[in-house]
This record gives structure tokens, C-alpha cells and sequence, in this order.
């Protein structure tokens, strides 16, 4: 505030046209006394700083820059986040502060919890990181009474672990993960964390394996539903790069030779990417992309296998059964996107190839 104060003084008196002279006799002052106010070299008395806010026409407030602070727990969740993201010094002060203010807000006190866990990071202080411990079991108390969806036992837990890994405790950290890994959520931690830090590599594979199948799974379906997003906006450019993604991945986790899941999956993301590049101005290529997929899809419903043998990387995949919502076989699937996609001539395209596979 005082930087401001002094910053204010010249201004507001240059905006009247005034010099430090006149500014002094208005005040009853010298000009040394206003010439050190401007340089930072001094500071007014609260009298004279209220009698300078009457001759400027301003508040007390105004001159002296304060501005008050957004205190809401959502502002200052908000505000902390972004000291984070330049690592500003202040933001444990100002964490502790948050906590005075709002003890038994999830949101508040599971934010401070992960700035702590940051700076213990950033700064290699195992108090900062301890800290985040005491706050995260915390965080637990209060759940029940939360109010936001992006909080729940899990992410808590996972950023406990986080905390034991950062300290070196990397057995505790296991132990949570493990516990709570309900559906695979935690494997690609524990598979890289026990492979690549704790020397216990055959003890990852499955977790890896888990990781690797779940993990193509979510990027397929957040293709697919970048594919209606890019259309939306008419931007076929990204529709197609975006398209393009999922199929190299497919593709390069397709095991040669192998019949299984993988097949199915990467008949349906070759018809989307037929349609981006027909979309994007490439009749050619979608023309031969159908033709893969109407080979991939012929192909699995003649077999059907829904192990991810058929997936590289995967061990012990002949106990693994796998369907997606998409449809039973690779043709239900297929008709459905077509019937979401929603284009006339595409569709007719794809039975023109799809009938015509075999000649």
C-alpha cells in the first residue's frame, strides 16, 4: 500500500495540474515533505493522508491503492491456484490464512492441502509435505458435508499417496493404492511406481497391462467425442488430426495376427476417420479407410474373440473379457456411430464398400 500511496500522490496531483510547490501549500507542508511522499521516502501521517483524499476528491481507500479482497471460498481457491502456478512465495501464508477463514470447507481446506503437497515438491521441506497430510485427512472429516463433484474418497486417497511418495514412503504409498484400486483406477501408478522405482517389475506387469487397456479405451472415447465437438464448430482440420491420433494408437497396439477386441475397435475408429478425412477434403484416403474397416469388422463378427489377446503390451490377456457401449458386434457398432454421425451420403458409401468387400 504505501508503494501505491506514493504512486497515487504524483498522480493525482499531475492530473490537476499541480507542482510538488502547490500541492505543499495547499497542505500546509513543505515541498521536501511532498518531494520524499513521491520518492518513497516517507510517508504522510492518516491526517494528512485524509486531507490529501478531500483535496484529490477521492477516498482514503483510492489513495492509498488498497482494493479489497474477493474472500469467497471459491476467490480465494481460485486465487491460490494461481500463485501455484508461478510458485509465488506468498501462497503457504496464504493457505494458512484460507484456513482461518473457512476450517470445515472441503473445497478450501482440500486446496491448501494440494498447495502444501506443491511447495513440499518444489521446495524439498518435508513440513510443507506433512502438512499436506494433516490436511488431507482433514479433507476425509469433512467429505460428507462437501458440496463439489470434483472431490471425492478416491482423489483424496490418490493424493495421499501422492503426499507418502514425495516423502520416500513409497511402501505406504502402495498400500493405499492398492487397497482402493476399485476398476483399475490407480494401475498405471502402482505399475510405474513398483517398475520404476521399487525394482519389483514383474509385480507391475499387471497393473501396467490394466493401465495400458484402460487408458486406450478413455483416449478412444475422447476422440470420439472430440470428432461431434470439431463438427460443431465446423473445424474438420482438427477433426481429422484428432481422428488420425486415435488410429495410430489403435493401430500400433494392434498385435499382427492376433483376432480379438482390438479388431472390433479398430474397425470403428477407421470408419470415423473415413468420415473426417471425406469431411476434410480427402475422398481417396476415406474411400481406402472404409475398406479397412468394413475388412476389420467382416473379420471379427466372422470369430468373435473379446479378449485383448489381440492387444501388444497385454500379458495374461486370455482371462481378460472386454465389450465397449458401442455394440455387441463390430456391424452393431458400426451402424451405430453411422446412425450418430448422420450423414446420408457416408452411410451409403459404407454399404456401398462394406457389400462389395469380396469382389
Amino acid at each position: 500500500m504505501e508503494d501505491m500511496l506514493a504512486v497515487n500522490i504524483r498522480t493525482f496531483r499531475k492530473q490537476r495540474r499541480m507542482t510538488q510547490e502547490q500541492l505543499a501549500e495547499a497542505l500546509g507542508v513543505t515541498v521536501g515533505a511532498v518531494y520524499k511522499w513521491e520518492a518513497k521516502l516517507s510517508t504522510p501521517e492518516l491526517k494528512m493522508i485524509m486531507q490529501m483524499a478531500d483535496l484529490f476528491d477521492a477516498s482514503v481507500d483510492v489513495l492509498l491503492g488498497y482494493r479489497m479482497k474477493d474472500n469467497r471460498p471459491e476467490a480465494i481457491v481460485e486465487r491460490l491456484y494461481r500463485y501455484c502456478q508461478t510458485l509465488n512465495p506468498a501462497a503457504p501464508a496464504e493457505a494458512e490464512k484460507a484456513l482461518s477463514r473457512y476450517p470445515n470447507s472441503l473445497q478450501v481446506v482440500y486446496t491448501c492441502a494440494n498447495i502444501y503437497l506443491t511447495y513440499g515438491f518444489a521446495q524439498h521441506n518435508p513440513a510443507f509435505s506433512r502438512r499436506s497430510l494433516e490436511l488431507l485427512e482433514q479433507s476425509r472429516i469433512l467429505l460428507p458435508q462437501g458440496d463439489t463433484s470434483d472431490i471425492s474418497e478416491e482423489t483424496i486417497l490418490g493424493t495421499i499417496a501422492d503426499v507418502h511418495f514425495q516423502l520416500g514412503e513409497l511402501e505406504k504409498a502402495m498400500e493405499i493404492l492398492k487397497k482402493h484400486n476399485a476398476g483399475g483406477r490407480f494401475s498405471h501408478v502402482i505399475g510405474s511406481t513398483l517398475a520404476a522405482f521399487m525394482d519389483r517389475t514383474e509385480e507391475a506387469v499387471p497393473f501396467l497391462s490394466e493401465a495400458m487397456a484402460r487408458g486406450m479405451i478413455c483416449l478412444v472415447n475422447a476422440v470420439l467425442g472430440y470428432v461431434f465437438v470439431y463438427r460443431s464448430r465446423g473445424d474438420w482440420k482438427s477433426a481429422l488430426d484428432i481422428t488420425r491420433l486415435g488410429n495410430t494408437l489403435v493401430e500400433s497396439l494392434m498385435k499382427d495376427g492376433a483376432p480379438g477386441f482390438m479388431e472390433k475397435t479398430y474397425a470403428e475408429t477407421r470408419l470415423v476417420l473415413a468420415y473426417t478425412q471425406a469431411k476434410a477434403g480427402f475422398p481417396e484416403e476415406s474411400r481406402e479407410s472404409l475398406r479397412k474397416a468394413a475388412e476389420l469388422a467382416a473379420r471379427f463378427d466372422s470369430m468373435p474373440n473379446y479378449s485383448l489377446q489381440s492387444m501388444r503390451y497385454m500379458e495374461n490377456a486370455e482371462h481378460t473379457s472386454v465389450f465397449d457401449e458401442l455394440g455387441v458386434t463390430a456391424s452393431d457398432s458400426i451402424e451405430l456411430l453411422l446412425r450418430l454421425l448422420d450423414d446420408v451420403e457416408f452411410t451409403a458409401q459404407w454399404r456401398e464398400v462394406y457389400a462389395g468387400r469380396e469382389q
